[in-house]
């Protein structure tokens, strides 16, 4: 018989980053809290897949810029090899295209390295439990950059998104506004299981893994302008 009380199991968390000082860093905060167990540290890219496929982390908490693999060829190598892994980026605003590369890479999600403590925490949660954690300002920010490449929204819908329903693409559209699904069903006058069902096919019919993707491929495809 189970026990319904029992502790749920922590989640367990790779820490890959090449500077020694931050990882201490992020070990100090995450070791305060009973539900996170950091299970190793990897100091380059290629380190992070290789403790990735032997431990199985919940979340790798990666950095972009490390030696002998960056940060996003190791996500890539992740994702490709179907692991039950998460891969969480950490960043600076001057690596913009780096984290775009992440995204389509397979990343959850990413945050600014002088993110605070209690978002960190809160986003390692997010992550692990099998969400994306979407930055709508920071994601706009780095896009902005893409602009000029971006399609024209009011041309021909790509041939990606003609698998969508009307209302699907409406979701789609605030989900790349970074509204979360209770305040996507406000906005929509709709129950909130409705927008989460909606927003399941979105990713089944686009074959995306998260909502992050969902994001990158709203802007790449022109259905939402950066800034707008």
């Amino acid at each position: 018989m189970t026990d319904s009380t029992a502790t749920p199991r922590p989640v367990r968390i790779l820490l890959a980053d090449d500077q020694p000082l931050l990882r201490t860093g992020f070990r100090m905060v995450l070791g305060t809290e009973d539900d996170l167990d950091i299970v190793a540290e990897a100091g380059d890219g290629l380190e992070a897949v290789e403790l990735s496929r032997r431990l199985l982390p919940d979340v790798v908490l990666m950095d972009i810029r490390m030696p002998r693999m960056d940060g996003v060829a190791a996500t890539r190598a992740i994702v490709d090899a179907r692991l039950p892994v998460r891969v969480l980026i950490l960043t600076t605003f001057d690596l913009d295209e780096y984290v775009v590369g992440a995204l389509r890479a397979g990343a959850s999600g990413f945050l600014a390295k002088d993110v605070p403590a209690e978002d960190l925490v809160t986003a390692i949660r997010t992550v692990a439990a099998g969400e994306a954690v979407v930055a709508p300002r920071i994601l706009r920010r780095l896009l902005d950059r893409f602009a000029d490449v971006l399609p024209d929204p009011a041309a021909t819908p790509p041939r990606a998104l003609s698998a969508l329903t009307e209302r699907e693409r409406e979701v789609l559209v605030q989900v790349a506004r970074g509204l979360s699904n209770a305040e996507i069903a406000r906005a929509l006058s709709v129950s909130e299981t409705t927008i989460k069902t909606h927003v399941g096919h979105v990713l089944t019919k686009l074959g995306l893994r998260d909502r992050v993707q969902a994001v990158v491929l709203a802007y790449e495809t022109g259905l939402v302008r950066p800034g707008a």
